[in-house]
């Protein structure tokens, strides 16, 4: 059995990685929104926060009322209990990767986490 998972996503509105790459620490999800479009809930979590990554296009996000303009190149992290809502601006579609994490689990990082 390898020991990685390797997977081709389309460009649809939301594709979750968790199945196809067999994750156990994290959910991904990627996230196509055409233009004047939202997410079509606000929602917050119990235990993950969430880090945004904007690959493409333009719009903003409501975090507990507050509003954030988000362009491609913004990286975007949210605690659990905070309240969202994702839109993409009126003339330009947004899309972005949502990696998913239990909040405080980090324990060790990069060069203290490999082994050479």
């Amino acid at each position: 059995m390898a020991n990685f998972n390797k997977v081709n996503v389309a460009a649809e509105a939301r594709t979750e990685l968790h199945n196809q790459l067999s994750l156990t620490g994290a959910e991904i999800s990627i996230n196509n929104l055409p233009a004047g479009t939202s997410v079509p809930f606000i929602h917050s979590h119990k235990k993950n926060e969430e880090i945004y990554a904007i690959l493409s296009g333009k719009g903003k996000v409501i975090i507990d009322g507050e509003t954030i303009e988000l362009t491609a190149g913004d990286w975007l992290r949210i605690s659990p209990a905070a309240k969202r809502q994702f839109f993409a601006s009126e003339g330009t579609a947004i899309n972005f990767i949502c990696i998913q994490v239990k909040e405080n689990s980090l324990e060790e990082y990069t060069k203290d986490d490999a082994i050479v």
